[in-house]
């Protein structure tokens, strides 16, 4: 991966209005306007018009028609930050279609998960831009309080932030620092062989996933392994495996397949296909300790106000 400075999103504040877009696959729409109703708890105003609403099969539109929802987003000099409805399937497609230069001159806030990893992983390797692995609108709607908290103080974190995992498993003992990325396993394997193809050297980098075996996600992190993406990594950080079989089973697979990399392994974040989801700035540097328990941002995830 070639190296590209950071770059950092202004702040959103409330009373900003955010665009509201469908890059993967269709949504319940009862689920959709749940989340826009928390939304504008949360002080924010959604911007989106009728073509959000689009469907051709499992896709939220066609290709272009999505690429060009996304690409006109980050235009839009009335918004000041990019939200996600949900995941699915249909994000990798747009990956060639998407304003990389354009979305460079005009950095948002950007916030999603899942199926979004695909964006996210091309839009920090290609502009380096900042992005937020957190929960979608059309999950907002079951949020809990962690959730819901994380997101209000999402944009007033500072040097000092610290992500706990209530429920952490030290798999491997360690520290280290380094830049977060990562996101969606089955979504970052299925990137290899692209212009986007996952490396992660000197990264602390955050797996999660949801519906595939342990066989699967053992496949997936091997053929990773074999493709070179964890060459150099610095750390691992573990979400929810949702419907993956035992965590006990997920976590013996990790530890045998980072058997030979001396690196610190912490699993038990609360993000992912789970709730609750905390939100997760990707792109910053961070120090993991796997002995503390602790993820530690060092860096701000959005620029100061002036």
């Amino acid at each position: 991966m070639k190296k590209i400075e950071p770059l950092v999103p202004p702040p959103l504040l409330p009373g900003n209005r955010i665009s509201i877009i469908a890059p993967a696959s269709p949504f319940d729409r009862d689920e959709f306007h749940r989340g826009l109703f928390v939304i504008k708890q949360l002080g924010f105003r959604p911007v989106f018009n009728d073509g959000l609403y689009e469907s051709v099969g499992y896709l939220a539109g066609s290709d272009r028609h999505r690429a060009a929802m996304f690409n006109a987003a980050f235009t839009d000099d009335e918004t000041s930050g990019v939200w996600c409805v949900r995941g699915g399937y249909g994000a990798l497609r747009i990956l060639p279609l998407i304003d990389y230069e354009g979305i460079r001159s005009r950095p948002k806030v950007l916030i999603g998960c899942s199926d979004i990893t695909a964006i996210m992983h091309a839009l920090n390797a290609n502009c380096g831009l900042i992005t937020f692995h957190g929960p979608m609108i059309a999950s907002l709607g079951r949020a809990t309080a962690p959730t819901l908290d994380a997101l209000a103080g999402v944009f007033k974190w500072r040097h000092t932030y610290v992500v706990i995992p209530e429920t952490a498993v030290r798999i491997r003992s360690g520290s280290a620092t380094g830049k977060v990325a990562g996101g969606n396993l089955t979504t970052l394997c299925h990137l290899l062989g692209t212009p986007w193809h996952p490396q992660f050297s000197g990264r602390l980098l955050f797996l999660e996933d949801r519906g595939e075996a342990p066989y699967r996600i053992d496949r997936m992190l091997t053929q990773m392994k074999m493709a070179g993406c964890f060459d150099g990594l610095a750390g691992l950080m573990l979400g929810s495996f949702e419907k993956c079989g035992q965590y006990d089973e997920i976590h013996r697979i990790v530890a045998d397949v980072f058997s030979d990399m001396d690196i610190p392994v912490l699993a038990g974040f609360a993000a992912g296909h789970t709730e609750p989801n905390i939100i997760l700035p990707m792109g910053i540097d961070a120090r993991l300790d796997a002995d503390a328990g602790t993820l530690t941002y060092l860096e701000l995830s959005v620029s100061q106000i002036s």
